[in-house]
């Protein structure tokens, strides 16, 4: 199978190539190298696949990049919370934009092949959340007023009164709330219509918290176990916002690499086509994370992580989800353990920025 890969040089692209390369497929990649991911053309690049460097945006790079393929697996993005909102237009040009260009070519050549998009589980905004009084229930966004007094639970939007997160599912109304996380729901749906459009596939890997060698390191558009560990390898403690207690699925990037090749291979069956977690199953806390990493570093230098306190207006508090529905049909299963994955990725290489 030929296959296109868009964001093939980076964090989990690179991962997805390395892993169609080994299982004998044809992989072309398409890569801009944003820098706010690259200082410089990365030295793990496969050489069993072929690359080209330019902005997606551009139709004719679109139109050349999906020339004879069988299937494509989008995941160039720009990603995470960024500084603030004046980096919106960005975002909406970057992944929006180059989504919009990938399908118009698509379309050009009546493309019906299977369509992965890598997605993200910012789209559901809060998790699942159970009132003992008033069973599934739908929080608001925390105010500033709370956060600032350390009120860090969302609260029952009927009584007020305390909630139980559980394992969000995939059919959960989606609630975006930030730049990043509307994006990416804007690419499920372009996404979606192309396939409904042209009797194609498609599946939106609905990623959780994702870690693992090349991540990029000191960016604000890195995530928070990039950032940790970072901070444990300059010596330094991991700066644990709110008081550590957010409960997210942290997932290894060799794992969410299988995902995308189940979802390109699978069977062409009518419950294919949608959306699906990309998670372990097993939640743990913020600051869990940072103290698996500072404990694997196994370095004097590296301080216990400081609880500080704060919040980003744009985080959520839980939400870890089921991954039953990517088990059941795509035959996808996570494979490393929390422990494993921290361990490893205490010493692994990250990726340098500018």
């Amino acid at each position: 199978m030929h296959v296109l890969v868009t964001g093939g040089a980076g964090f989990i692209g690179s991962a997805v190539v390395d892993q169609l390369v080994e299982g004998g497929h044809e992989v072309t990649v398409v890569d801009w190298l944003h820098p706010a991911a690259h200082q410089r053309r990365p030295d793990y690049l496969n050489a069993g696949a072929r690359y080209t460097w330019a902005d997606l945006r551009d139709l004719d790079v679109a139109r050349a990049a999906v020339v004879d393929v069988d299937a494509v697996c989008h995941q160039a993005a720009m990603v995470g919370l960024g500084v603030d909102f004046a980096d919106v237009v960005d975002y909406v040009a970057h992944n929006d934009g180059a989504t919009a260009a990938l399908l118009r070519a698509l379309h050009d050549r009546d493309f019906a092949g299977r369509l992965v998009l890598a997605s993200s589980m910012v789209v559901y905004g809060e998790g699942r959340y159970r009132c003992v009084a008033h069973g599934f229930v739908r929080p608001g966004p925390r105010t500033s007023a709370r956060l600032d007094a350390g009120d860090y639970e969302p609260r029952c939007p009927e009584c007020d009164g305390e909630l139980v997160p559980e394992a969000v599912t995939e059919d959960a109304p989606t609630d975006p709330r930030n730049v990043y996380a509307a994006t990416k729901l804007h690419q499920e749906h372009l996404v979606a219509a192309y396939a409904r459009e042209h009797d194609a596939a498609w599946v939106a890997l609905r990623y959780h918290n994702v870690y693992g060698p090349r991540m990029p390191r000191n960016t604000p558009y890195a995530g928070v176990a990039s950032i940790f560990r970072s901070a444990a390898e300059r010596g330094e403690a991991p700066r644990v916002f709110e008081d550590g207690g957010q409960r997210r699925d942290f997932i290894h990037v060799d794992d969410v690499a299988r995902a995308n090749v189940a979802a390109l291979v699978a069977p062409d069956s009518a419950p294919l086509s949608g959306c699906y977690n990309v998670a372990t199953g097993r939640p743990h806390t913020v600051l869990d994370m940072a103290e698996a990493l500072v404990a694997a570093a196994g370095d004097d230098r590296s301080p216990a992580p400081e609880v500080v306190g704060g919040y980003r207006l744009g985080d959520v508090r839980h939400v870890f989800a089921s991954p039953a529905r990517a088990a059941d049909r795509l035959g996808f299963t996570a494979e490393i353990s929390f422990a494993e994955g921290m361990a490893a990725f205490a010493t692994a290489e990250l990726r340098g920025t500018a």
